[in-house]
């Protein structure tokens, strides 16, 4: 079974100049003629001319559906040898931007913000003692003072 892959490439959008090109049609004629002959020389048959929609931006904000001339070309890709994996095909748009990446480890957290062993309240260490003395209550909230 014979595998193909193809190329699409835009139809010529103006003539070419040649001697025996008189009308705009005859120079149309030679500018798309020049087109399939180059493709050719590279191996590309020529399957067909297609007209696509694409839609693009128009001014700031708006968008518009403009049409495009388009010729398809097709050439036999040489099939795997026996024992060895097809070329997978691949998204037309990758599914990350960046490759992934291991977990960064976890920094040590300094004591006053460790995780308490019984989870409750904040860990009295030796220099919280002394201002306190002792007592691991934290003071009562700031209240505005009020208007009278």
């Amino acid at each position: 079974m014979s595998q193909f892959e193809y190329s699409v490439v835009p139809a010529p959008s103006r003539g070419e100049k040649a001697k025996d090109a008189k009308t705009p049609g005859d120079r149309y004629a030679v500018a798309l003629t020049s087109e399939l002959n180059r493709m050719a020389r590279d191996g590309w048959e020529y399957v067909r001319a297609d007209v696509l929609p694409s839609e693009e931006r128009s001014g700031l904000t708006g968008r518009s559906t403009v049409y495009h001339n388009l010729l398809v070309f097709r050439r036999t890709v040489a099939a795997p040898a026996a024992g060895t994996m097809a070329r997978q095909p691949q998204p037309e748009y990758p599914a990350a931007a960046s490759p992934a990446r291991a977990p960064e480890a976890v920094p040590d957290l300094p004591q006053a913000a460790a995780p308490q062993p019984n989870g409750h309240g904040p860990a009295v260490t030796p220099a919280a003692e002394a201002v306190t003395g002792g007592d691991a209550t934290p003071p009562a909230p700031r209240t505005a003072p009020s208007q009278a």
